[in-house]
């Protein structure tokens, strides 16, 4: 554990470093996204640490946001859609248009987390992520620095070599805050209604968007450009 939570603060650092003020930690509230809150903290390494409110997220996540507001103090930067965009797209498509298609659901997602998401990262350097390589096979080959081709900033992967064990034994030896749904078999945690418990040996992204034809990506588009870089590289 030691050499991980090492790894992780030693990228942290580096990013700070090289970055200054111009590089922040998008974060979703996972679990693994805990445990960087609380390494930045800890460290007081100062990195801005960004999380969206799509509109649509389970009542578990923002009695979270009020559990680390009361632990670490005003740390969150929340970022929400564009108000008018969002009643366009609802009034002209539906309030539950993502399930759909799979166009659809992409539509959703930029207009609540890829544009707020991309307006924040305006202006920045560099971003920190809390993906990790056993999250799924598209993500199996992170590398702990990375170039965004979308975002055209540096993206850092502290916590990429860490485990769904590394980081929850981490939670429970620091006693850190956590949503409440992962007690109830809910792995990893968006929007409520594209959210769903998973059974033992299931992806741990299959609680995501479960209705989509087998094989589509199970990103919301956030991380999907670096995804589609890597496959062009390989011929794919």
């Amino acid at each position: 554990m030691k050499h991980l939570i090492d790894e992780a603060v030693s990228l942290l650092q580096h990013a700070k470093q090289v970055h200054g003020d111009k590089v922040v930690y998008a974060c979703s509230l996972s679990p693994q996204g805990m445990v960087l809150i609380d390494l930045i903290c800890k460290h007081q390494l100062h990195i801005p640490v960004l999380t969206l409110d799509t509109g649509r997220l389970p009542q578990a996540t923002y009695n979270l946001m009020d559990v680390i507001h009361e632990r670490y103090g005003d740390v969150l930067h929340i970022l929400f859609p564009d108000a008018e965009e969002v009643s366009a797209m609802v009034n002209e498509q539906g309030i539950n248009l993502f399930y759909r298609s799979l166009e659809h659901r992409k539509t959703c997602c930029a207009v609540r987390k890829v544009k707020p998401l991309k307006k924040a990262l305006q202006g920045q350097e560099a971003w920190i992520t809390g993906r990790r390589k056993d999250q799924s096979e598209n993500r199996a080959d992170i590398a702990p620095i990375e170039d965004d081709p979308v975002y055209h900033l540096k993206k850092y992967n502290p916590m990429r070599n860490w485990t769904e064990k590394d980081v929850w034994a981490y939670v429970r030896e620091h006693d850190l805050p956590y949503n409440q749904l992962h007690d109830e078999f809910y792995v990893s945690i968006g929007c409520e209604p594209c959210t769903r418990a998973v059974s033992v040996g299931e992806n741990p992204r299959a609680g995501r968007w479960w209705w989509e034809q087998e094989g589509a990506v199970a990103e919301c588009g956030l991380h999907v450009s670096s995804l589609a870089s890597k496959a062009a590289d390989k011929g794919g």
